[in-house]
């Protein structure tokens, strides 16, 4: 059975950096680094070869703006380690392919497509090392749209950070693992009893 490790951070938090030295200790040159970013401008296609280059020259690269669970499916033969970097850009996808589309309709399908994101992981016997943006602790987005993603994207993380076997935050370039805190509220009220 498959498993997901989730890293999450802000920009230039490490997480990046910190999800590709250990897709190399967990799958040394067996890894597949699962890429959903698009070279949309001059800039961007710069970010894409830095990225590119800080790679082991064995790990295989995977382009997927969209259909990850898809994507995981046709890998033949399947790596040991999948890296995903990363879930927000995927998630900037969903949403500008959107078009008109109500939020409603929007959410719908990124609820279907994370669901069958997770059980292509279960399904695997694949260790996945998904990278996500953490996008909830700075301001209220200003636009509609800036709303919309931060509100999808807080979701997504809740419901892979839930299905992962490992979760980390990354600060400063340094991992807080997030199952040794307790999200439980009857834990919190104990531990805050005078």
């Amino acid at each position: 059975m498959g498993q997901a490790i989730t890293i999450l951070g802000g920009v230039r938090s490490g997480k990046s950096s910190f999800a590709e030295d250990l897709a190399q200790q967990l799958g040394e040159e067996n890894v597949t680094y699962l890429a959903t970013a698009e070279a949309g401008d001059e800039e961007m296609s710069r970010r894409i070869e830095r990225h590119q280059s800080s790679r082991p020259e064995g790990w295989k690269t995977v382009e997927s703006r969209r259909e990850l669970a898809k994507t995981i499916s046709q890998l033949l033969p399947l790596p040991k380690v999948i890296l995903l970097d990363c879930l927000t850009i995927w998630i900037s996808n969903i949403l500008l392919d959107a078009g008109d589309v109500p939020f409603e309709e929007i959410e719908r399908q990124m609820r279907i497509e994370i669901e069958q994101f997770l059980e292509a992981v279960k399904g695997s016997n694949v260790t996945v090392i998904v990278v996500a943006g953490e996008v909830g602790m700075g301001v209220v987005p200003e636009t509609l749209l800036g709303r919309q993603f931060r509100d999808l994207h807080g979701w997504a993380n809740q419901t892979i950070v839930e299905a992962s076997s490992n979760s980390y935050l990354m600060i400063a370039g340094r991992a807080v693992n997030l199952d040794s805190i307790s999200n439980t509220v009857e834990r919190c009220a104990q531990e805050c009893q005078p």
